[in-house]
């Protein structure tokens, strides 16, 4: 084997790396807006308002952090704010909630059914619901539909 034919296997093992490395820093940086559409679908919800102090409490950030991510969120096309009232979604804000809730449930269906605590399955899924891809999370539902069910 020549030196040529040494390198390029490094090269592409470096490439795949830092596609890897790319992919997590680019899921981090989505978790934090999701967290928060996740947070204001909730208030909206339950409490009918979404203020940027109820989120700022939920997420255990400073207001002022809350309010220069709600902007960024504004900017974004995912919420809007009223005068005097607090933050809504948008469509596509609703639309991302949607798809923050299901993604949620499914990472806390499975490590239910592999047992884990609801309690510790709540608080993973909390951070495994940001990162896991499509095919992994199908693979999950397989799984899930495919396993015996207790017959509490």
């Amino acid at each position: 084997m020549n030196l040529r034919e040494d390198v390029a296997p490094a090269a592409e093992r470096d490439l795949d790396e830092a596609a890897r490395h790319a992919s997590a820093r680019s899921a981090r940086a989505g978790a934090l807006t999701e967290d928060y559409v996740e947070i204001i679908a909730d208030l909206l919800e339950s409490d009918g308002e979404a203020r940027p102090t109820d989120i700022a409490r939920r997420l255990g950030v400073a207001h002022t952090t809350a309010i220069k991510t709600i902007a960024r969120l504004k900017r974004d096309g995912l919420a809007h704010a009223k005068p005097y009232r607090g933050v809504f979604l948008t469509e596509a804000g609703q639309a991302m909630a949607r798809r923050v809730r299901a993604r949620h449930q499914t990472v806390v269906a499975f490590l239910r059914t592999i047992g884990v605590r609801p309690e510790v399955a709540e608080i993973d899924a909390e951070g495994i619901e940001h990162y896991v891809s499509e095919e992994t999370l199908s693979a999950f539902e397989r799984f899930i539909a495919s396993a015996p069910r207790d017959s509490d």
